[in-house]
């Protein structure tokens, strides 16, 4: 309200699914609203100072859904707004609103549907579809934006995308205390990914295994398609295809997290088959793990990225690494960063200055090291999610084994896979 005091900011809410897979609400609504009921819309008047809800559901259908009946008996109480209307008086509260409202804020980007990322679809949806010339048509969002126009041309429509994703890039307590939660499921499931692998193993089974552990944990999805690459497969960076079956001198990265409440998690290990570095996998790896361990050390608030990145180029000088600059040349210009996280993996962050990118408290981001040598099939990524706060950072994704001798000690003991094959009755 305090961003749109010169009018009202409008939501589209998710549609009904034209499937039988669950209902997943966009980000940004289910960020104002929590309400998990397709077809909802919601106003924010920021001339009036309050919020209105636009739903339809009956008590039985929301049970069905697996909502509170509580949200269709007191939708105030619930969810926090001022008042709640019948999803089918919206049009008619629009109309009215037109006459009184010089300016409408809406949502010119596309909604982030579960491991959607914004921007991204956009790109993806102008090249396909508004751009194409066998087809033309608008996405939804500018599509409402033409109707608004078209039947209230008195009103201004502005976007307030980049102010949503503002508020979004900042996480507050209650979101890290989400986040945290996710985490601790997506550590657990890369713990018993690592511990099950062996030359001999499928990757499929694998991928099956955290999918496992990430549901029975309590994740309403996975926060992408699990990564998981080994041999050529390093070349194709997010490749899922899970078709190797593992051989004993593999190099593993798996990149994968789970999403929980809708908040999403991005962690990559990377480990031997074997259970056993070979030299030359030690010596690389260990070059990007002095990288990911003085970025953890330098991260706190009123740094940028950029001032990030040079603490990286001390510690490679100090420690003879320097052979290394031209791989990490892009860790070094971002200090580490990759992207956001948060509702998505790639989450949105509304203005961003870059490397000079200013740290502070609620930040939610990647550090994503990263090394390859693909003519030796050698791949690295370490990747966490880390979070600013008030004094330095917190690595939400601490517990997965990073060293060498804790990756060669953790893939000492068994694993899901060995216990289940165990298990079963011999024939």
């Amino acid at each position: 309200m305090d961003k749109i005091p010169d009018g009202v900011a409008v939501f589209l809410g998710a549609t009904a699914s034209a499937t039988d897979r669950a209902f997943r609400q966009g980000h940004d609504f289910g960020y104002f609203t929590g309400v998990e009921v397709p077809d909802a819309n919601l106003v924010i008047d920021g001339l009036r100072r309050q919020s209105i809800l636009f739903f339809t559901i009956s008590e039985k259908e929301a049970e069905g859904e697996g909502l509170p009946p509580e949200l269709v008996r007191d939708p105030q109480a619930v969810t926090g707004v001022d008042r709640a209307l019948p999803a089918e008086q919206f049009g008619t509260f629009l109309a009215g609103l037109a006459q009184r409202t010089p300016v409408i804020y809406t949502m010119f980007k596309p909604e982030e549907l579960g491991p959607e990322n914004s921007n991204e679809k956009f790109n993806v949806l102008q090249r396909t579809m508004t751009t194409n010339p066998w087809d033309g048509r608008l996405t939804r969002e500018l599509q409402f934006v033409r109707v608004l126009r078209d039947r209230f041309p008195q009103v201004e429509i502005r976007d307030c995308s980049p102010l949503v994703w503002d508020l979004r890039k900042v996480k507050t307590p209650a979101e890290l205390d989400v986040l945290r939660r996710a985490v601790r499921v997506g550590v657990e499931a890369h713990n018993e990914v690592i511990r099950s692998t062996r030359p001999g193993v499928a990757e499929k089974s694998l991928e099956a295994v955290f999918q496992f552990v990430c549901r029975l944990r309590g994740a309403v999805d996975m926060a992408y398609p699990p990564i998981l690459m080994s041999g050529k497969n390093h070349a194709f960076g997010h490749y899922h295809k899970y078709d190797r079956t593992l051989a004993a001198g593999d190099f593993i990265i798996l990149d994968a997290g789970p999403a929980v409440e809708d908040y999403h998690v991005d962690i990559s290990t990377t480990f031997p088959a074997s259970g056993k570095f070979t030299p030359r996998q030690k010596e690389l790896y260990e070059a990007a793990l002095a990288v990911r361990d003085v970025c953890l050390a330098t991260y706190r608030p009123g740094l940028t990225f950029r001032q990030v990145g040079a603490a990286i180029e001390a510690m490679l000088k100090a420690k003879k690494l320097e052979a290394y600059a031209g791989d990490f040349r892009g860790v070094i210009r971002y200090g580490g960063y990759n992207h956001m996280i948060g509702l998505a993996t790639h989450d949105v962050t509304g203005t961003f200055a870059g490397p000079d990118e200013v740290l502070v408290p609620g930040l939610v981001f990647a550090c994503d090291i990263q090394l390859f040598r693909l003519e030796e099939e050698i791949g690295i990524r370490i990747e966490d999610t880390v979070a600013i706060t008030g004094t330095g950072c917190e690595n939400l994704s601490a517990g997965v084994p990073r060293t060498v001798a804790e990756i060669e000690a953790f893939m000492k003991k068994d694993g899901l896979l060995q216990l289940y094959d165990g298990a079963r009755p011999k024939r």
